[in-house]
């Protein structure tokens, strides 16, 4: 790739964003959430050109969008259902119909998280000259530690499946308080703490490093909103410990209503990101 001044930037050993000068004149920026969530990078041909973005072709775009859809949905729906089994609670419903509430939700979870991980496994790469952008070929899963965006959704990936075993545990019955915080309630910080992880990570990545205030971002908004449904989520989950001397919840008002407030950020979220679609490809 034929470059001058090449400038990376990015959070710790993660690289985010990349400036330079192709060969040919101008200036072109990839940004890792801009290439996988929207299949782009910005190319500014001439000094008195306005930006533009430069779209991967229709094989990746089609991918990504796909993918972004399905994340979008299922995310959403999965919020929605953890909402609904918060709101069945605090309505006095039984312990069993919410339970299979949540773990109906947990299965959107669950495809939900697999279809990000999808997304950044076969998002777009710099191509052969400086301002295109390759396609490689489809995969189910890689191993690429040191990319953030794959840290970041591989993380939120396995706190799903935590999530799934926390909420298939609860449907056991006749367990003591020792039993309940190690089946239940420990895979549920567990989960809590990894998606906490996953959204700081995908704040150092739209902020280009430490995480700050960018409002006027879209990818902003989307990561910052699931992470108060993270930090929601974990309040929930801090309340929900069973305390050996009583048998009984610290405090299950706080419980339910964390996980209420934090669901339907998630599903606010999902919302918000069927807007960070893709952009069509030239024909």
């Amino acid at each position: 790739m034929g470059h001058i001044e090449k400038r990376a930037e990015g959070a710790g050993p993660f690289t985010t964003r990349l400036t330079w000068r192709p060969a040919e004149g101008g200036l072109a920026v990839w940004e890792s959430r801009a290439a996988r969530k929207r299949g782009t990078l910005t190319v500014k041909a001439a000094a008195d050109a306005e930006e533009a973005p430069r779209p991967a072709d229709a094989v990746a775009i089609g991918r990504l969008r796909t993918l972004n859809t399905t994340a979008s949905v299922t995310f959403t729906i999965g919020g929605a259902l953890f909402a609904l089994g918060a709101a069945i609670a605090l309505g006095g419903g039984t312990a069993w119909t919410s339970a299979l509430v949540y773990f109906a939700g947990g299965l959107f979870f669950n495809a939900g998280g697999y279809a990000s991980l999808l997304q950044t496994i076969n998002a777009p790469t710099l191509g052969p000259t400086a301002d295109t952008l390759a396609t490689r070929g489809w995969r189910w899963w890689s191993y690429e530690p040191m990319r953030i965006d794959w840290l970041s959704t591989f993380v939120l990936f396995a706190g799903t499946l935590v999530f799934g075993l926390n909420l298939l545990d609860s449907f056991l019955h006749g367990l003591s308080a020792q039993q309940t915080n190690r089946l239940i309630w420990a895979p549920d910080m567990v989960g809590c703490l990894l998606f906490l992880i996953s959204g700081h990570l995908a704040l150092e990545e739209v902020c280009h490093g430490h995480p700050g205030l960018r409002p006027q971002e879209l990818g902003w908004w989307i990561v910052a909103v699931n992470q108060a449904g993270s930090a929601l989520f974990m309040i929930s989950a801090l309340a929900d410990f069973t305390l050996p001397s009583t048998g009984s919840l610290v405090n299950a008002g706080i419980a339910n209503w964390g996980t209420l407030t934090g669901a339907l950020c998630f599903s606010i979220g999902g919302v918000l990101q069927l807007f960070e679609h893709p952009q069509q490809a030239d024909p």
